[in-house]
């Protein structure tokens, strides 16, 4: 037997949020990685003759790597938040957003 389908769509959206602490490490890291990856580097705006501002360099970064090492390059996760949503084609979407903070952080 062939499970019954809905055609009910899910979406999960996972955002980390986090902070600068070390801008010379978070730069650092961002220019070895354009140059380890100039295709993603190119789509944030990169450019050989240019250096990269601090918020392309930390996005940069979120790009190519996980929280885990992010914290090692000098930014840190304040926030961690799931949007999740649900639906038919009948129905409006059911959403649900669950946050959390690292322990020890007020928001």
């Amino acid at each position: 037997p062939r499970p019954l389908d809905l055609r009910v769509r899910a979406q999960r959206i996972q955002i980390d949020e986090l902070v600068v602490d070390d801008p010379h490490q978070v730069l650092a890291h961002a220019r070895q990685a354009a140059l380890d990856d100039p295709e993603t580097a190119e789509q944030l705006g990169y450019s050989a003759t240019e250096p990269l501002p601090l918020p392309d360099a930390a996005a940069l970064l979120c790009a190519l790597y996980d929280t885990e090492a992010l914290t090692d390059m000098g930014l840190r996760l304040t926030r961690h938040t799931t949007r999740v949503s649900a639906s038919n084609q009948q129905t409006e979407p059911v959403s649900l957003v669950r946050s959390t903070t690292p322990d020890g952080q007020e928001d």
